[in-house]
């Protein structure tokens, strides 16, 4: 009887630990793939001497001229000219636009107002008014900071308190 239960138990070690050690294997590949795509990015920053910008290093940054008037004190970050009927308040603001995997050697930049300003003129570095579509630059140099100053021109007949604000859209596309 001895023997019987010493058997048993043995047999019964057998198989647990053939249990234990019977392995099932599975294999399998993955086989991946990636095409690179070359990118440009656009980032405002504020330029030395210029008004600190709102969320500077992004692409969605404010620029603030605060309270303005065609005489008086205003902030030495901007400029002011009068002529006989307005006043042009300006600031430099710097545009920079980086490329990756790209062979393009230059951009060209554009900036536009969201929405028409019959009232007030926006100029955006040496362009024209910018209710339509102004080219800043044919050749611009990646990865640099170029200054293209922003002024708005206000007639001497915009009522005290006139809030003006507005939304300028820039393209930057590779040459």
């Amino acid at each position: 009887m001895k023997k019987v239960m010493l058997l048993t138990i043995f047999a019964a070690l057998m198989m647990i630990s053939s249990g234990a050690v019977a392995q099932t294997t599975a294999n399998g590949t993955l086989t991946v793939t990636a095409t690179v795509n070359g990118s440009i990015q656009l980032v405002f920053n504020t330029h030395t001497g210029g008004v600190a910008l709102g969320n500077p290093g992004t692409n969605a940054a404010t620029l603030d001229f605060g309270v303005v008037s065609a005489f008086g004190v205003i902030p030495g970050t901007i400029t002011r000219t009068t002529t006989a009927s307005n006043f042009t308040v300006s600031t430099p603001v710097d545009v920079m636009v980086s490329k990756t995997n790209s062979a393009s050697a230059n951009y060209v930049l554009t900036a536009k107002l969201a929405a028409a300003d019959t009232t007030n003129t926006w100029t955006v570095g040496a362009s024209g008014n910018i209710n339509s579509v102004q080219t800043l630059t044919s050749t611009g140099a990646y990865g640099s900071n170029l200054n293209f100053p922003v002024a708005i021109t206000i007639p001497f007949t915009t009522a005290s308190g006139t809030v003006i604000s507005g939304t300028i859209n820039y393209a930057a596309t590779a040459n």
